[in-house]
């Protein structure tokens, strides 16, 4: 009976997209299915119980879409549509959760949407440290809240089966939340935890552009270190090597280099020009 009926929704949506467009390719017309999917309180009641089971039908068709084309920023409205229905469905669906908020935040750049379904998954999943986890990251990392993204740290640290990571990670966000080292390991420790390759690219860059404020941090101390000594600015960031002031010149993570404006003594990459709102220096 359940598959039945399952069969009859999905089918008709398709069908109805078919008339709207024939001309589109099956990956369009299995996102645009998404969209026009209607809300999980309505399919509860047809689904006769089922609705479980239609969750994971819902869970693999969308997986399926993901896996079949290049998504854009705008497709990703029918992506938390899709989540929403398939959560509502299966409220304890913690996956779908963990999975959603981090593609959305990461991949879509979507992060109000990546918060509004991880807040559904801590409401129906209060002991699940993943998600706020997930969110005391897109605080730090997305809305340069710190004091929220340690808040969420911490209940995370004292829910059940959390790794020995979370606690310390949690303390260094109270006290340190806006230096690159705990950034950089915040980073580390979400890319270890994530098994989407596309996400683990976006997190790649993310560290590399750490590594950027972490290496012009260090610059811009070695140039006031040079003042100090010398009374003047350098005229290059080699005289910072060449004056004994460091060992050596950090490498750009991205293959280019460090420029340094000694007239205004502003230090840039030549890859990122613009520093990382988060972590300029107050």
């Amino acid at each position: 009976m359940f598959c039945a009926v399952l069969t009859v929704v999905l089918a008709g949506m398709l069908l109805t997209l078919r008339e709207i467009d024939h001309r589109q390719d099956l990956s369009v017309i299995r996102m645009e299915q998404f969209r026009v999917l209607p809300p999980g309180e309505y399919l509860k009641p047809i689904l006769l119980g089922y609705q479980n089971i239609a969750a994971d039908v819902l869970w693999l068709r969308m997986i399926q879409v993901l896996g079949e084309r290049k998504v854009s920023a705008q497709d990703y409205e029918w992506l938390y549509h899709a989540l929403d229905v398939i959560t509502t469905l299966d409220p304890q669906y913690t996956y779908a959760y963990q999975i959603g908020g981090i593609v959305l935040a990461e991949l879509a750049h979507r992060v109000d949407l990546s918060d509004q379904i991880l807040q559904k998954g801590v409401a129906h999943n209060p002991t699940y440290w993943y998600l706020p986890f997930y969110l005391g990251f897109n605080h730090f990392f997305h809305l340069q809240d710190y004091p929220a993204a340690a808040e969420y740290m911490a209940r995370a640290s004292q829910l059940p089966g959390h790794p020995a990571f979370v606690p310390p990670l949690a303390a260094r966000l109270y006290a340190q939340a806006g230096s690159p080292e705990t950034a950089l390991d915040f980073l580390e420790i979400m890319w270890r935890e994530t098994k989407d390759e596309r996400v683990k690219e976006s997190l790649q860059g993310r560290m590399k552009e750490v590594l950027i404020e972490r290496d012009i941090r260090l610059l811009e101390e070695g140039v006031a270190n040079y003042m100090e000594h010398f009374g003047k600015r350098p005229g290059s960031l080699s005289d910072l090597v060449n004056r004994g002031v460091l060992v050596a010149l950090p490498q750009e993570p991205f293959g280019g280099v460090y420029n340094f404006d000694a007239r205004m003594g502003v230090i840039t990459s030549s890859t990122h020009p613009e520093r990382l709102r988060v972590y300029r220096p107050r």
